[in-house]
């Protein structure tokens, strides 16, 4: 079933793409995939300005193939209607190369590019969708589905396809239709609107020039700054808006007036009342939305979207947060006390003012107690931290678990960037796939940490290879100077890439059954961060960055005795927006006040005062930039009750390297896609439920068993 991601009327295409110069601009985008692989992207011959001519090219060619399976004459049987609409499209090459261009390499021209075009390709392929003879087709078969002789797999994709059709508007009548194709096209209109403000905010950077500007700042970060003016051709040092520079700066600088400046343009993107303010475009997401859910027949977009979730209902999403709140804001009463305490005692010692603990100063003092308690100082942990050891590590550990092994092959395929890096994926002495690594922060890149897949693995259009990148935003440090990354970031590291071993896992044969519900996609990357601070990848890895010794067990054990430090603030800015999200979802009606809204939910959950939310709502991508997280942002925390029981099964052998356990989780968890149901896929592995008290004692808050 075609994707719903792309466009417009077929005469307007083919009349588009009746000139030679068109056709040949598109074919830069367009071309079949050569090369090993089974073909990889040659974003070396990648023409920007032709992805309009390639937006047409799929349209003809998508329209095409659909209409080959809709006016057949023949009666509707599996593999003339779900296995024939299960191949391959144009679309499956274009998008991920657009895709590339909207994330990692972002100006004006591609912006421009998909203001205009994002609206079309939504309304495209939702007229293919809720074309009345499709869902004919469907429904024939669906209504005798037990007298077709389907196995499991087929049975399992065609009751979802019915069902997906159904609960996205197959049977509304002919003006309900072009109702919901005009929500459809303006949500899309206005998540390209709400992305391109919010990452023209994170462009903006703040320039100090004086040394005096520095203080506290660790060296390493300093020349990470100027590197970064540099680059920009500016004098002084230069932090830009983005997390992977703010928060270091926060953690360190003992300059509180600039860790104000610099919290609140951080917290303010997308809320300056300026050309970029997102406020009025998430009022108009969320009332689309709300008007979307009324129209398909749910009270609410919330309902709507968890309809296909592990969860099922907001009520039960709501239980499990509010399960986690109470303790979560205990715990940041605490940690306030404890760092109110280091401030007034400073102050009373003349060595530093009489302050009230605010949000710009709670990592800083987080960082002093830290100290006072495990005598920890993150910079002292850092210099062990060697990105490219890191890299070298999370290779290992798939290779130990799953027997995955990653050779880089750099300059052996083109590559969208000269910063991206490549590597060979071999299991059982079989080449599996390609994975490409884009790690530094630079200017056009969205914000944050992600993985995606250019090719997945199915055994129907003979996919036997899975093209898989892991993105991240690390800050570049000097020129040959080893780069240095936090405790925080390699588990980072460690999770984008517990997404591509998912999907290289893989071992699905309809390309339908393998998307899994949003509360579980977070879940094979969140177990994977355990690995990090296991004593053999510490040993083997954690070296310092000059001397290259090996992390003193002293130091680990302090980083372990330190290991739910601060779990009060983590999950309380975590928690906060997932509430938040589901609180403006959950709701027949759409605030138009946004900051109000915010603010109004903030004071009834009781969010502490001395902290804000990971994303707020005018910067919140997950939830504004698609549908893709929005009522779904709660799925981390029910991922991470089954990665922390999981975990648990990993302790309770004694060896968290166990290798019949590995191969048993990646069995039935990792290999299979959505081909079974994921919470009978869960008890089948683990012999029952996730506990969620392995989770409340993985964050060191009171078990209420106990």
């Amino acid at each position: 079933m075609p994707s719903k991601h792309v466009l417009a009327p077929l005469s307007a295409v083919a009349l588009a793409l009746s000139t030679p110069l068109a056709a040949q601009k598109a074919e830069t985008i367009t071309a079949p995939w050569t090369g090993p692989y089974g073909g990889v992207p040659a974003w070396d011959k990648v023409d920007p300005a032709a992805f309009p001519a390639a937006f047409e090219a799929v349209m003809a060619s998508v329209k095409a193939q659909f209409e080959g399976v809709l006016a057949s004459k023949a009666a509707p049987t599996f593999d003339n209607t779900i296995t024939a609409l299960q191949k391959e499209t144009l679309s499956d090459r274009v998008m991920p190369i657009w895709g590339v261009y909207v994330s990692n390499l972002s100006n004006d021209d591609i912006r421009r590019i998909q203001g205009e075009w994002s609206p079309k390709l939504s309304a495209f392929f939702n007229e293919l969708t809720l074309d009345p003879r499709y869902f004919a087709r469907v429904k024939a078969l669906y209504d005798k589905r037990d007298t077709l002789g389907l196995d499991a797999k087929q049975m399992r994709l065609l009751t979802r396809t019915y069902e997906d059709l159904v609960a996205n508007g197959a049977m509304l009548d002919a003006a309900q239709k072009k109702e919901l194709i005009g929500i459809e096209t303006a949500l899309a209109q206005e998540f390209s609107s709400f992305q391109n403000k919010v990452l023209a905010d994170e462009e903006k950077f703040i320039t100090f020039t004086s040394e005096a500007d520095l203080v506290g700042l660790p060296a390493d970060f300093v020349a990470t700054m100027k590197s970064a003016a540099q680059d920009k051709g500016v004098d002084g040092w230069l932090l830009i808006n983005t997390r992977s520079y703010v928060q270091p700066f926060l953690e360190s600088s003992t300059r509180r007036d600039l860790r104000k400046s610099v919290f609140e343009a951080f917290a303010n993107r997308g809320d300056n009342g300026d050309a970029n303010d997102t406020n009025a475009t998430i009022a108009r997401i969320v009332a689309l939305r709300a008007q979307r859910a009324k129209l398909l027949g749910f009270k609410t977009h919330a309902e709507y979207r968890m309809r296909d979730t592990m969860a099922q209902t907001p009520d039960k999403a709501m239980a499990l947060m509010m399960k986690v709140w109470p303790a979560a804001v205990a715990r940041v009463r605490e940690e306030v006390a404890d760092m109110q305490a280091i401030a007034d005692a400073e102050a009373k010692a003349g060595k530093g003012p009489k302050i009230t603990i605010e949000p710009w100063d709670y990592r800083f003092y987080a960082e002093k107690v830290r100290k006072a308690k495990y005598d920890l100082d993150q910079n002292e942990v850092k210099p062990y931290f060697q990105l490219d050891k890191m890299v070298s590590a999370m290779f290992d550990m798939a290779n130990r678990l799953y027997g995955f092994t990653f050779t880089e092959n750099s300059g052996a395929v083109p590559v969208f960037h000269p910063d991206v890096r490549t590597f060979e994926v071999t299991r059982g002495g079989k080449v599996v796939g390609l994975f490409y690594l884009d790690t530094w922060a630079r200017t056009g890149k969205r914000s944050g940490a992600w993985m995606t897949t250019y090719k997945g693995q199915d055994h129907l259009n003979g996919n036997e290879y899975v093209l898989a990148s892991n993105n991240n935003n690390f800050a570049k440090g000097s020129a040959g100077v080893p780069t240095t990354i936090s405790l925080d970031d390699a588990t980072t590291l460690f999770h984008e890439f517990g997404h591509a071993l998912h999907y290289l896992s893989y071992d699905i044969t309809w390309p339908g059954l393998g998307t899994t519900p949003r509360d579980f996609v977070e879940y094979p990357s969140q177990v994977h961060e355990n690995w990090v601070l296991t004593p053999y990848i510490l040993e083997t890895y954690a070296r310092h960055f000059q001397t290259g010794a090996p992390i003193p067990k002293a130091l680990v054990d302090k980083i372990k005795a330190s290991d739910t430090f601060n779990q009060g603030f983590a999950t309380v800015e975590y928690l906060s927006s997932a509430i938040v999200d589901m609180k403006l979802h959950n709701r027949p009606d759409a605030p138009t006040d946004i900051d109000a809204f915010e603010r109004e939910t903030l004071a009834e959950i009781g969010m502490p005062k001395e902290m804000i939310m990971r994303h707020r709502l005018p910067q919140f991508n997950h939830l504004f930039s698609s549908d893709a997280y929005s009522a779904g942002y709660y799925s981390y925390l029910w991922s991470e009750t089954m990665d922390a029981d999981t975990w648990a099964a990993f302790e309770e052998t004694g060896n968290v390297w166990d290798p019949a356990l590995a191969a048993r989780f990646n069995k039935a968890l990792l290999s299979t896609g959505n081909e079974t149901d994921r919470a009978e896929a869960y008890r089948a592995f683990r012999g029952r439920d996730p506990d969620v008290n392995a989770l409340l004692r993985k964050r060191g808050f009171p078990v209420p068993a106990q």
